[in-house]
């Protein structure tokens, strides 16, 4: 028994002494509360944005609003705290978030109200009460008209009275909600006329859409909360748009006839005059979509612009954008005409001319009379520049140079540009640019968050996909106090799936700082994007079509094989980690590769996708029963019997995303063939991401078992 206290003791010690060699210089550990709650470790921002239309941009400095201009660098006074104070007949101790209708007309919320201060007279001209009510959307401009939900109905206030748009006692018709689970660009669900004369809005039918059951355990017997959800290849919900004319106080419905009535309406947009409605219309197979211009006061369809089809999928994402200079004419946003997402010019007769001309993903940014602005990532797939395209010439220039990840604001003349970059080792910096080409002025440089902190370096580099037709771009930490002559044990971080980059010439790579955690204490942590992550154009990211989780693993498993070519790499001691999309590919990894996976944690991950909604999975899946053999492939659970390594799955237990029956289904799979190595730790009250300070439990959970199995 005392030569069992000894060891213990010695191996305490030994311990303390490697802790204490890591932070011999002075810098510190990350803890998992630095992990999740620690918002000092992200870089200081710098919050600067355009005065109206005006080519001046504001700041605040202390309690003083300050504008410069950007040609001169002159600065005046905005407003003061104090003022605002006054004005207003409040006490903030900060300066409260505001805007700008234009250059004279200061907006600050209060008391309610949304209070508009002309900084000429210095006097509050215009009040409007805030209405109360869900998906609050308030008209462009200086009025004060509103549209909000108030559980499945639309209402409106003008300032003075309130309106209810529709009544429908049937909860399963919802009205200004969001529509097709936020798929396709959906953000919203309201769309309010430019002159504000009229509200478009969605309403959705799910009378036809299966429910599904959470349990709500913080009642005194349990409770039951059905959510709608469309599973693949079953009844979804049925949307239309109707048009509400303010005046009038009448209702009527856009008279859309393309495809099956389980088609989706996408990137609302009005005409610059108010009097038409552009929508693209994608059938529920999503391999066509039709772009349709509407009458606002009708309903009636008033042409068929332009369709686009593909044997894969069709995504539209972004609504179309009105040229100022000639609102006859519209900038539309598709990869499916040369392979990336880039931008074209057309009108309502439907002639199509290609506006950038980059075999580079593209998205609009702003516009002046004679140039369209817009990021790409034609300069590196891991890097975001701004750029300009001549409308007459079709010139294109970049416009930021410093490398790195910039978003960017233009100034309404087109002159002037803020700049907001990082790259790798560059936490922020904010740069007032200059479309002229002449030295951009820095406005703000933030220091480093993680001084401090021993943070291990951050490698950035490339593997070859297993087509070998792309670079796949990674990034890699090895251990703090690393030896090539010692093997370590192997983290690899995984999401791969649609919409996602996880790698970017940003601060840190994009890091997420429980990865730099497990390097602090020994591991090689390794995450990559593959074929079907985004920003990389359409051949790429449509690999994954009809058989979700094949060329993603076939392309992670080329990084593993790089990664196991080094000595350093402890090849019996290799993990693997990821949630949602993440969660699918670490639990297909492990059950695909059982001999070179030994641990793997896997958060709310998709079992089958028969189980997941019909807007995503039969974009990527097809519908269910067209690809039985596709669905057979990918699905886990016939792969649970194949786990030998150690598996725990993290599950919030009211996910409305990847719902229970995935995760439980692969459990039953595993205890039906005797299959002990997998551990489960639902997360109750939880949806799909644990959040708050029950996170901190979360990462201390997930860092144990890689102590326990895996070091």
């Amino acid at each position: 028994m005392k030569r069992c206290k000894f060891i213990f003791l010695l191996v305490a010690v030994l311990m303390v002494f490697s802790q204490s060699r890591a932070q011999n210089d002075g810098r510190k550990l990350l803890t998992i509360e630095d992990v999740v709650l620690n918002r000092e470790l992200s870089p200081k921002s710098f919050p600067v944005r355009w005065v109206g239309e005006s080519d001046s941009y504001a700041t605040v400095e202390g309690t003083s609003l300050m504008a410069t201009d950007a040609k001169s660098g002159k600065k005046s006074v905005i407003i003061t705290l104090d003022e605002i104070n006054a004005l207003l007949a409040t006490n903030f101790k900060s300066f409260p978030g505001y805007a700008f209708d234009d250059a004279n007309s200061f907006v600050v919320g209060a008391h309610g109200m949304r209070n508009t201060i002309d900084l000429k007279t210095r006097k509050v001209v215009a009040k409007h009460k805030v209405p109360q009510g869900a998906n609050l959307t308030r008209q462009s401009g200086k009025g004060g008209l509103y549209a909000y939900t108030k559980e499945n109905n639309l209402f409106c206030f003008d300032g003075e009275k309130e309106y209810q748009i529709t009544n429908f006692e049937d909860k399963n018709i919802v009205c200004g909600q969001t529509v097709s689970r936020n798929e396709f660009g959906i953000d919203g669900g309201i769309f309010i006329s430019p002159d504000a004369k009229k509200i478009a809005f969605y309403k959705k039918d799910e009378s036809a859409v299966t429910d599904f059951p959470l349990l709500d355990i913080t009642t005194r017997t349990g409770t039951l909360k059905n959510i709608k959800y469309p599973m693949n290849g079953m009844p979804s919900e049925v949307v239309s748009l109707g048009v509400y004319d303010v005046a009038k106080q009448t209702t009527i419905y856009l008279e859309v006839t393309d495809f099956d009535k389980e088609r989706y309406l996408t990137n609302i947009t009005w005409s610059p005059d108010s009097e038409r409605i552009y929508i693209q219309v994608l059938d529920r197979a999503q391999k066509n979509v039709h772009l349709n211009s509407y009458d606002a006061a009708t309903g009636k369809m008033i042409k068929n612009i332009l369709s686009e089809h593909n044997d894969r999928w069709v995504e539209p994402q972004h609504p179309l954008v009105f040229l100022k200079s000639d609102p006859a004419k519209f900038i539309y946003s598709t990869d499916n005409r040369d392979g990336y997402w880039n931008l074209y010019l057309c009108d309502d007769e439907g002639n199509v001319k290609r506006l950038t001309k980059t075999d580079a993903s593209v998205q609009y940014v702003a516009q002046d009379a004679k140039s369209v602005y817009y990021t790409s990532a034609e300069v590196s797939p891991v890097e975001n520049h701004l750029f300009k395209v001549d409308l007459k010439s079709g010139k294109q220039t970049r416009l930021t140079k410093a490398e790195g990840w910039h978003n960017v604001s233009v100034s309404n003349s087109g002159k002037y540009f803020l700049d907001t970059y990082s790259s790798l080792n560059v936490p922020r910096v904010v740069e007032l640019g200059r479309v002229d080409g002449k030295p951009a002025n820095e406005l703000f440089r933030a220091e480093d968050p993680t001084v401090g902190y021993n943070y291990v370096p951050i490698e950035l580099g490339t593997v070859k996909s297993a087509d070998g037709k792309y670079d796949n771009y990674y990034r890699l930490m090895k251990p703090l106090d690393f030896d090539p002559a010692k093997k370590y044990p192997v983290i690899m971080y995984v999401y791969g799936g649609p919409h996602s980059q996880m790698v970017k010439n940003d601060y840190l790579a994009s890091l997420r700082r429980w990865e730099m955690y497990m390097a602090q204490r020994g591991y090689v942590v390794f995450a990559m994007d593959n074929r079907g992550t985004s920003n990389r154009g359409a051949e790429f990211e449509k690999a994954i079509h009809r058989q979700c989780g094949q060329v993603e693993m076939a392309d992670q498993m080329e990084g593993m094989k790089w990664l196991m070519s080094h000595d350093w790499v402890d090849k019996e001691r290799i993990g693997v980690h990821g949630w949602s999309y993440g969660g699918f590919m670490t639990i297909s990894l492990i059950t695909n590769y059982p001999d070179i996976f030994k641990v793997a944690v896997a958060g709310g991950p998709v079992i089958d996708w028969k189980w997941y909604e019909v807007m995503y999975g039969e974009r990527y899946m097809d519908n269910v029963h067209n690809n039985p053999e596709g669905f057979a492939k990918t699905s886990l659970i016939e792969k649970a019997k194949d786990l030998k390594g150690q598996l725990l799955i993290c599950q919030g237990a009211i996910d409305p995303v990847v719902v229970w029956e995935h995760s439980l289904s692969f459990v039953r799979e595993c205890v039906k063939n005797n299959i002990y190595t997998v551990d489960y730790y639902p997360y109750p009250c939880h949806e799909h991401n644990v959040m708050g300070k029950d996170a901190v439990h979360l990462y201390n959970k997930i860092s144990k078992y890689f102590e326990d199995y895996l070091k």
